[in-house]
């Protein structure tokens, strides 16, 4: 398999932990979404990443949706079996991407806007929700079982984000989420390698 991926995208960083979890033998490919390379473009119209192309030929895209697969193919390896912690897990997950979403709207707003077109009504507004799912998350700290899940990726991977594109603005109030990253490296070695980075 093949995964198209960035090595600055906490969403390929999070399917990147999830593979390497799960002992699967996927070769990551970079591609620049700027560039609308063929490879990506023609196995995912949208033209985001990451993308998953089996070894059959199918693409499959966003990162859910490739989470899901890797379950599936693992046999239910990747979330917990019983209904209401799968449950836990999926909204865990969901919520981390969504900080991520709101990440990334700051960047391209920033990245993308001649400065003096920048719109910092929007960027306070990301932020905003940025904050209050990271209170969220610092006062619901997610435990670290016996097995590690999808939920717990992407909380990685979003706080990675944060320490690459977002340094010393949200660490101060959030020790909780210090604290839980650190015991995921602990239990997780691959997440100075596959974590966001420049």
């Amino acid at each position: 398999m093949k995964l198209l991926c960035s090595p600055t995208s906490p969403f390929s960083s999070k399917v990147g932990m999830a593979a390497r979890y799960l002992s699967l033998d996927i070769a990551q490919i970079r591609v620049d979404t700027n560039a609308g390379p063929a490879i990506l473009v023609d196995n995912n119209p949208l033209g985001k990443i990451p993308t998953l192309l089996t070894d059959d030929g199918v693409s499959i895209f966003d990162s859910i949706a490739i989470m899901h697969y890797f379950d599936r193919m693992t046999k239910g390896a990747l979330y917990p079996s019983k209904k209401g912690k799968r449950t836990d897990a999926e909204v865990l997950e969901a919520l981390c991407d969504g900080v991520c979403d709101c990440l990334l709207a700051i960047v391209y707003e920033r990245r993308f806007r001649n400065e003096e077109k920048v719109h910092q009504p929007w960027i306070d507004r990301q932020w905003k929700k940025v904050e209050t799912a990271l209170n969220y998350l610092a006062a619901n700290t997610p435990k670290l079982g016996k097995k590690l899940h999808g939920g717990h990726f992407a909380l990685a991977a979003t706080l990675g984000y944060l320490d690459l594109r977002f340094k010393g603005r949200w660490e101060e109030d959030h020790a909780e989420l210090i604290g839980w990253l650190k015991e995921f490296e602990k239990r997780f070695d691959g997440y100075d390698q596959l974590k966001p980075q420049a």
